[in-house]
């Protein structure tokens, strides 16, 4: 894909209450970075009912916004705007040698690395995860970059997409037990088992263009996660297992950390409200030309 591309994205989040919530204070993660190639040109967030939205940097980089909302109210609608120009895809040798695996084992006590070489709640080692990589003959091989993308496929040829499949809180043991799961689940299966491996990897929370054309609006479930993994001179490269691809200008990056809980769009506390059903539209609209490869699922 040749030219500039970017997208108009615009994501709601519509929470509805039995009965009126007197207050609630709520995390948001929802704008996208602005690093790693990727440029963003404009960001607005707001809520309805009004609420005070303060925004903060967390740990692992990502702008966040603290909504505090202190009267009764028995809807809470938020919107985030944002237009996007994603980065342009890596260049990548067909290999990088047996050496590589030398100095990437040498992160494995580096501090600034941690949070991204050891086990986290969701994406960690198992039983059931060992008889995974033992029963689908899966190893990290001679070459990192070989072993990631043989990796990737493995994962993709071995789940069915099954959205409601599994929760944002389930581990990887659940997609292993029902071969079943989402994007989510995909990329915790494969950070895992990276991890296993010694090389640093992150989880990505973002959105996927899924129209290819420009002008077209991707509207309902745009929003996606995937895999970026640190290789010896090229970075951080992003993986989607989900597509059996590699990352490209499809792909708007919000927020990463060590898995789904370090980057979940909306999440908070509440008085009052009983029971609360969640509504999220996104609607992503390619606005250059330059058209993108749909994908694959």
């Amino acid at each position: 894909m040749s030219g500039s591309v970017a997208y108009e994205i615009t994501h709601v989040s519509r929470y509805r209450y039995a009965f009126p919530a007197r207050e609630c204070v709520m995390l948001l993660c929802l704008k996208p970075r602005s690093d790693g190639g990727q440029r963003l040109l404009d960001f607005e967030i707001g809520a309805r009912p009004a609420a005070s939205l303060t925004g903060e940097t967390d740990g692992f980089g990502n702008a966040r916004h603290v909504l505090y909302l202190h009267r009764p109210h028995d809807c809470l609608d938020i919107t985030a705007r944002s237009t996007v120009e994603p980065a342009p895809p890596v260049p990548l040798p067909g290999n990088l040698g047996a050496d590589s695996w030398r100095e990437i084992l040498s992160w494995s006590e580096s501090f600034d690395l941690w949070d991204f070489t050891r086990p986290s709640a969701l994406a960690r080692p198992s039983p059931r995860l060992d008889n995974f990589v033992v029963r689908n003959g899966i190893e990290r091989g001679d070459d990192p970059l070989e072993g990631l993308s043989q990796l990737c496929y493995s994962i993709f040829r071995s789940f069915d997409y099954v959205p409601g499949s599994t929760s944002v809180a389930s581990p990887v043991e659940h997609i292993l037990e029902s071969g079943r799961g989402v994007c989510q689940d995909y990329a915790h299966v494969m950070i895992a088992i990276a991890r296993s491996w010694g090389i640093p990897s992150r989880y990505v929370s973002g959105y996927l263009n899924v129209t290819g054309q420009p002008g077209e609006q991707a509207v309902g479930n745009a929003t996606h996660a995937w895999v970026e993994c640190l290789l010896p001179g090229l970075g951080w490269i992003g993986f989607d297992p989900t597509n059996e691809s590699l990352v490209d200008r499809r792909h708007v990056r919000i927020a990463v950390g060590r898995d789904y809980q370090d980057v979940s769009p909306t999440q908070g506390v509440r008085q009052g409200g009983g029971v609360t059903r969640l509504g999220v539209d996104v609607k992503m609209r390619q606005n250059s030309a330059g058209p993108a490869d749909p994908p694959e699922t």
